[in-house]
């Protein structure tokens, strides 16, 4: 198995912690990994996107030119990565900031109303925990939620520990969204 995953969206919304944390879990369950992080230069507010790769093999590239799996938390991101998945690919699409549905049918696109969900657990700004529980659920070799939940204590700096709780819940309620496959 090797998947490439790419995360995506705008500077703050946690697109990078999103794909450490999965590496992370990744990584506790026997995968190989890798995490190549892009950033503008004002950060919040500006664009933000990872690539991961996890493996049960060594990655000999790291590079994600065509990924199996898009995380996209807004629009601009929809428009510059939908093109770029695989046929047969999954993409997760914050629904909640992205008003029109992705237009390619020969993939999986799967809404997930990401804010607004963080937003009733308390922060909206665990709405990338919601997708990454929506993602543990339909993509499980990647990671389990358990992993997940460990790689969190992990990954999230000692100044924002305090929120895991609010993490921890949005986990939970992204994977529970689809617990039908």
């Amino acid at each position: 198995m090797r998947q490439g995953i790419i995360f995506a969206g705008f500077g703050g919304q946690g697109i990078i912690l999103s794909g450490l944390i999965l590496c992370h879990a990744a990584i506790k369950e026997g995968r190989q990994v890798s995490h190549i992080p892009s950033y503008g230069a004002e950060m919040r507010g500006g664009t933000a996107n990872c690539a991961v790769v996890v493996a049960d093999t060594p990655i000999g590239s790291p590079l994600v030119p065509r990924p199996e799996v898009g995380v996209i938390m807004n629009k601009p991101s929809l428009a510059k990565y939908e093109p770029l998945l695989v046929a047969g690919g999954l993409l997760l699409w914050n629904s909640s900031l992205i008003d029109a549905p992705p237009a390619r049918a020969d993939i999986r696109a799967v809404a997930v109303p990401a804010n607004q969900i963080a937003e009733k657990e308390g922060s909206a700004r665990a709405a990338n925990m919601v997708m990454l529980g929506a993602l543990a659920r339909l993509r499980p070799e990647l990671a389990s939620l358990e992993a997940i939940v460990r790689g969190l204590g992990e990954t999230v700096s000692a100044r924002n520990q305090q929120l895991n709780a609010i993490n921890v819940a949005c986990l939970n309620k992204g994977h529970a969204l689809y617990a039908h496959g």
